[in-house]
């Protein structure tokens, strides 16, 4: 063995077997806080505040904004569906199939949209409302959005990738790739269709192989097949989604490679993607970005859950996990209206958006359905 490659294993060797992944998180108390009464209180004024009764939720709060925007509906009613299968109570489950015919009906009378993206978060939405129900109906519709979805992919353009937009096939996007790498894998658990698992593995290498940054692990936004730039920001909704198509992709698999990759991008968001002085993830902004936080919680709590995620990682990203809990519900909401900003660490300045109310909403379901499988 060539005397150099020997010095640098052994010095490698040495530094994994003396080191450990430093927690920088403190955390305070979770003991005092009723993390289900929590989550039912956020989720019922999410509904509250938030449902329209023509079957989907406004834009702003309190009648504030009636207008429909179709991908952030995907994950309020995401938010509904946690609520239903932490609790199992019917007057969750109520709004599933009024929803369904509600973004439909608002969306044009189709569920079809020009955004990839778009398209793949209401159809992750409808596999989790087929699992939690088993009505064929969501599985058809998210069966049909994937024949789509799909037609997106083309090698024009920076050699493969899902398009952003169905009249911009030059623009790859970290934001219609890696959800997509995640409805692959659960259609594929779904059906045994071997073709979806062969999508899901088609995408995820082609993400990691041109968005994604080896050294760090970071996940560029996009890059442009006319020119081959890549915009390089890192948003926190594009890690997530990356975190998530790994764990689904090392849990069908068992390649430990996944589940690096997993860890990695993890531990860089929790570390580069974050308001320092307070240990929570950023505010990257309102609008479409008030969303992206409880995206990537999402997909985060997927990794904590992981039987086989790194024990010393395992404690700096519960850690994290907790503080950002905490921050949201004890910093982050008016207790009187319970109406969340894009901030999570201050609240909302008059009414909120759908986005933000949602992204919070996830964090706090999170928190209570992990203290939950603890429990259990």
């Amino acid at each position: 063995m060539n005397i150099y490659r020997l010095f640098a294993i052994l010095l490698i060797g040495s530094i994994i077997s003396c080191s450990k992944f430093k927690d920088e998180y403190t955390y305070g108390e979770t003991q005092n806080i009723d993390w289900n009464a929590a989550a039912d209180s956020a989720t019922n004024a999410l509904i509250a505040q938030f449902w329209n009764e023509s079957g989907y939720f406004n834009y702003g709060s309190n009648g504030s904004n009636n207008g429909f925007q179709y991908w952030p509906n995907a994950h309020a009613m995401d938010v509904v569906i946690d609520a239903y299968l932490r609790t199992n109570n019917s007057a969750y489950s109520a709004y599933f199939d009024k929803w369904f015919a509600g973004i439909k009906t608002k969306n044009g009378n189709t569920y079809y949209n020009v955004f990839y993206d778009d398209m793949e978060w209401n159809a992750l939405t409808f596999v989790r409302l087929y699992k939690a129900t088993n009505d064929a109906k969501y599985l058809d519709a998210a069966k049909d959005l994937w024949n789509d979805i799909i037609g997106g992919w083309n090698e024009t353009y920076a050699e493969g990738g899902l398009a952003w937009k169905k009249d911009m096939p030059y623009s790859k996007n970290a934001c219609s790739n890696g959800p997509a790498a995640i409805l692959g894998v659960r259609l594929y658990e779904i059906t045994n269709d071997e073709s979806y698992k062969e999508w899901a593995l088609k995408i995820y290498d082609w993400e990691k192989n041109t968005l994604y940054e080896w050294a760090t692990g970071g996940i560029y936004d996009n890059i442009n097949g006319e020119t081959g730039a890549i915009n390089s920001v890192v948003l926190t909704y594009n890690t997530g989604t990356f975190v998530g198509a790994a764990v689904e992709l090392y849990r069908i698999t068992k390649d430990v490679a996944y589940l690096n990759d997993a860890q990695k991008c993890a531990n860089y968001t929790i570390t580069k993607c974050i308001d320092s002085g307070n240990n929570v993830l950023r505010d990257e902004g309102t609008g479409d970005n008030a969303l992206f936080k409880g995206i990537f919680i999402r997909y985060y709590l997927m990794l904590l859950q992981e039987p086989d995620l790194n024990d010393d990682y395992r404690t700096k990203f519960v850690n994290f996990f907790n503080n950002n809990a905490i921050n949201v519900w004890t910093k982050a909401t008016y207790k009187q209206s319970l109406l969340f900003g894009s901030s999570w660490i201050a609240p909302p300045a008059g009414e909120a958006q759908l986005t933000a109310q949602a992204s919070a909403c996830m964090m706090i379901e999170a928190k209570a359905a992990f203290d939950k499988s603890d429990i259990e």
